[in-house]
């Protein structure tokens, strides 16, 4: 974690820890998550809606490993990282989107502005003015964990791919050039999928779309709009299987203050100077996601309205270039209306 937060002593523990070793940890998830995901296709035509059920966790967790691979696990290598994720297991976004989006979502001075972070859910004051009613209360719908949940992944792709689309169409290469990877190692998924008898990808489509809703959840709240840089980030302390599945980046703070620092060394690093790191991200701390689910399940958690835009909260006015290059999704936020102009 960097010194800014934590001693010099353990900051230089903390980095020399976690990148001059192999690491095995995430080798083996990367193992164990197609092991399963493999056996639980296999076993799919023989027990039904279980598989399919039980695929909704292995999918979110393959998520989760695509955003370990984007920040450099295992290796440094981001074509060598990338074999551990080239098959699209959750089928909607290509890994080279998310993680030319997600990488822009960490330049941390821009968090929550609506513009330069392709994750945030908040609109421009200017945006929301000009918008339908009908627009307005499915935003505002969507500021509910329900609302999140139920129609976030589905404003997010669509979101992204009207996006693209437009930058596709203004010349963006390295957009094409994503989609086409995905759309081919999709094509080769969907196909080996369909040499098992009595495989439903329907079913499989459902479980996708069953992962996207469950991220919605570790995503709802790792964010919020505030002065400081530092107080933008959550943590949420459960150490149950929700964390595990989302592989501890509920400790969302944590991995903002180092996002080098692998899954598996999330716990220790908070645990070690949680004092600091709570006092760095303005207490914004929640026990666990019930508690999240029991506030927030048919409650707004804040405004749509960034509530600092026309400060000097060091959010800009958008420029030419944002407009021109904007995009609509990324998928940790699912958000559907940011603009980004990162290449893959």
């Amino acid at each position: 974690m960097p010194t800014a937060h934590v001693p010099p002593s353990r900051a230089a523990q903390a980095r020399t820890s976690h990148t001059r070793t192999l690491e095995w940890p995430t080798l083996l998830l990367a193992l164990g998550v197609h092991a399963v995901f493999l056996g639980l296709v296999l076993a799919a035509p023989h027990v039904g809606i279980w598989a399919y059920l039980a695929l909704v966790p292995v999918l979110t967790l393959h998520s989760s490993l695509q955003h370990e691979v984007l920040h450099g696990h295992p290796f440094r290598a981001p074509r060598l990282n990338w074999i551990f994720v080239a098959l699209p297991l959750g089928m909607f976004v290509p890994y080279w989107r998310f993680r030319a989006l997600h990488i822009a979502h960490h330049r941390d001075p821009a968090l929550t502005d609506p513009f330069d972070d392709p994750e945030s859910w908040y609109r421009d004051p200017c945006d929301w003015a000009g918008m339908s009613p009908v627009k307005r209360w499915f935003l505002t719908a969507t500021n509910t964990l329900a609302g999140r949940m139920l129609l976030g992944p589905i404003a997010g792709m669509a979101g992204l791919v009207a996006g693209d689309a437009r930058a596709i169409l203004a010349g963006r290469r390295d957009v094409l050039a994503a989609w086409a990877e995905h759309l081919a190692a999709l094509a080769l998924l969907v196909w080996l999928l369909r040499q098992v008898p009595g495989f439903s990808l329907t079913g499989y489509v459902a479980a996708c779309y069953g992962a996207s809703v469950l991220l919605c959840l570790r995503t709802f709240l790792e964010h919020r709009a505030e002065d400081a840089v530092g107080h933008r980030s959550v943590i949420i302390e459960e150490s149950g299987p929700l964390a595990a599945l989302f592989l501890f980046n509920s400790l969302h703070a944590v991995h903002h203050l180092d996002p080098s620092l692998p899954w598996y060394g999330l716990r220790a690093a908070y645990a070690r100077d949680r004092a600091q790191v709570i006092a760095a991200n303005g207490g914004y701390v929640y026990r666990s996601y019930a508690q999240i689910i029991r506030r927030y399940a048919f409650r707004c958690k804040e405004p749509v309205v960034h509530p600092l835009r026309g400060t000097a909260a060091g959010l800009r006015t958008p420029d030419a270039s944002a407009e021109a290059s904007r995009t609509a999704f990324a998928p940790e936020g699912v958000s559907p209306g940011a603009r980004v102009s990162g290449e893959t």
